[in-house]
């Protein structure tokens, strides 16, 4: 019986197939030899086989990149706090025990679904950090490095992270948000046991700016004292952090956006972000006192799509990792991926895969930005006419060699005045950081929330806030380095830099649904490599019904340009011969160790039975509760 099949099996069911995985292959622990379900299970996880040691979850299940991060999250479960609380607490503990990733100096979306919801009840909170008032559109227009521009202060979005927690908090959860700081504040405090990927990362040549310059010394100072780089096993004791989050605790956000408050902490920021490169005077810092106690938390409401019978809900711009998803999930829903013919890892499932990251990838560098200050025309990208028509230029065992933007405007008329040709697509996108993080909750009753949040580069722009212990972002340089908006040929800029716009974003939480019921939940760090690691977890569950475990640790491809030279990188595990006949056909490969780092929870409505995935990509923690 096919996925199509088993699906009209279940129609009008609470079906708890949680897209085709093995019952417990997601545990902590468990074996994953238990495989996919049978196509013919009934529709809940009744009756299906058990995969090593581990027992379901019930009362909840945290996903994080940071084992000690998954812990805390599951200790507010265990008290009695909801996702919300266990997320907030969450993203607190990973600005002490991943702080080259994501931090109160950053920002990006969160989405919550509340038990009883219908899928398009789920909300977004965009977080995401902003452009200063006194940007200029071609501030980053010059000849220096993307290392140079994205480490000196103008690069320095003002960051969203805390008003978005203290938002999602004060809307949805159950506890108080000095409470949910203290293991943060002992963490930071007491210290912890460095793992393996900070140690490496405290020897990063980001960490390497400017000797002798206060601004960039700072950090240095913490996380490579004394000149050496961290050793897993160390004790990083984070003082100015500890009592920054204690002056948050006290205060509340105000402590942190308003520059007249005595904790000091805002006029801090605006202090550091002066710093900049020596080759580099032009680049200082534009932020003001009066950006950061503007900033503005916004709520959105998600993208929904559906892909074989699924309701596929996900991220909205200013992020473009949900319309690429859905964009090419809908071009490629018309192929039998999964089939004889299209197994995984087949040279025609991955050529079809490439050809439609091609054709999404080319829309997004025209089209998406920020929807409040450019035209963004989302429902005429997500038109099931302009999705077929771009579908339409794909075919099994052939490359185009050429791809370029689509027109999706017949779809959604734009202001008037742009019914010019398209501009010829000839600069790429922005190179995007891939050190982000992403964690994932879902509470005993049903609540669950899924947040990437980032301070983009590795250790963002290098600088740390002067006595506060945090890293500030580098968010600024997602946005086009020159101008694109043009008439004619008309290209409407979408992501051109502009005073209080949101930069392009690639990290996208989403969710999946089966007849309205929750059943999966994941996001992912890495960039605009995410994008296509988010899409192939999908076909794994679903086309190719792998299990949870390992439909995340299966290899993976990541193309993220249309051009004729477009190079995709490529993962160890997949074929000689497969990689050679697509080679042939013209795609060049990049071999890498990693492209994102998925961090899922799944669960099957019907018995309650909940698991959790952490991608081996990064150490990663799952944590529950029974």
């Amino acid at each position: 019986m096919s996925i199509r099949a088993l699906r009209h099996y279940v129609h009008g069911r609470r079906a708890a197939l949680a897209i085709g995985l093995a019952a417990v292959s997601g545990c902590v622990g468990a074996d994953d030899s238990g495989g996919a379900l049978p196509d013919a299970i009934l529709p809940d996880d009744v009756g299906a086989p058990v995969a090593g040691p581990s027992p379901a979850f019930h009362g909840g299940v945290v996903t994080t990149t940071e084992p000690l991060a998954a812990e805390v999250g599951a200790s507010v479960l265990a008290a009695g706090g909801n996702a919300v609380d266990a997320a907030v607490a969450v993203q607190f503990m990973l600005n002490v025990v991943e702080p080259q990733s994501s931090g109160i100096g950053g920002g990006g979306f969160m989405m919550i679904h509340l038990a009883g919801w219908a899928p398009d009840e789920t909300v977004v909170i965009d977080f995401r950090e902003t452009a200063p008032a006194a940007v200029t559109p071609a501030m980053f227009a010059t000849d220096h490095s993307a290392d140079v521009k994205s480490s000196s202060g103008y690069a320095v979005g003002v960051p969203g992270a805390l008003r978005g927690m203290a938002y999602a908090l004060q809307t949805y959860g159950t506890r108080a948000l000095g409470e949910l700081l203290e293991p943060a504040i002992a963490a930071a405090g007491q210290g912890f046991r460095v793992g393996a990927r900070l140690a490496e990362e405290t020897g990063s040549s980001r960490l390497e700016l400017e000797g002798g310059v206060a601004a960039y010394d700072e950090a240095r100072a913490v996380f490579r004292p004394g000149g050496r780089a961290l050793a897993e096993g160390d004790l990083l004791i984070q003082p100015d952090l500890a009592r920054t989050l204690a002056l948050i605790q006290q205060h509340g956000v105000a402590a942190f956006y308003d520059c007249d408050h005595s904790a000091g902490i805002a006029a801090a920021i605006v202090a550091t972000q002066l710093a900049t490169r020596s080759d580099n005077p032009g680049g200082k810092g534009r932020m003001t006192c009066a950006d950061l106690e503007g900033y503005e938390v916004r709520v959105r409401r998600p993208l929904l799509g559906s892909y074989r019978g699924y309701e596929v809900v996900t991220t909205p711009p200013p992020s473009s990792g949900g319309i690429a998803v859905l964009q090419m999930l809908g071009m490629l829903e018309r192929f039998d991926i999964g089939g004889d013919d299209l197994g995984f890892g087949a040279a025609d499932t991955l050529g079809v895969m490439m050809e439609a990251m091609r054709l999404a990838f080319a829309d997004r560098a025209m089209w998406l930005g920020d929807p409040d200050h450019a035209y963004v025309p989302v429902m005429g990208l997500l038109h099931r006419d302009y999705i077929d028509s771009r579908s339409a230029l794909i075919a099994a065992g052939r490359r185009r060699s050429k791809v370029a933007a689509g027109d999706p405007r017949p779809f959604e008329p734009p202001p008037p005045g742009t019914a010019q040709a398209l501009a010829t697509l000839a600069a790429e996108a922005e190179a995007e950081g891939a050190d982000t993080t992403h964690f994932t909750v879902i509470d005993g009753a049903g609540n669950a929330v899924s947040v990437s949040s980032t301070i983009e580069r590795l250790w963002g722009t290098g600088l740390m806030v002067r006595g506060f212990g945090f890293m500030l972002n580098n968010q600024l340089t997602s946005f086009n380095d020159a101008p694109r908006a043009d008439d004619a040929p008309y290209d409407p800029g979408a992501n051109d830099l502009s005073p209080r716009k949101r930069p392009r974003a690639s990290i996208s939480p989403m969710m999946v649904f089966l007849d309205g019921e929750l059943v999966a939940a994941y996001g992912s760090p890495g960039g605009t490599g995410l994008i296509s690691a988010l899409l192939q977890v999908t076909l794994n569950l679903i086309d190719h019904r792998r299990s949870l475990r390992s439909s995340i640790a299966s290899p993976r491809i990541a193309l993220d340009r249309a051009s004729r030279s477009a190079e995709t990188e490529i993962e160890a595990g997949f074929s000689s011969s497969v990689r050679a006949t697509l080679e042939r056909l013209g795609y060049a490969f990049v071999d890498v160790s990693d492209i994102g780092a998925v961090q899922a929870v799944m669960t099957y409505p019907q018995s309650g039975n909940q698991y959790g995935a952490a991608d081996p990509r990064r150490i990663g923690g799952v944590a529950g509760r029974p």
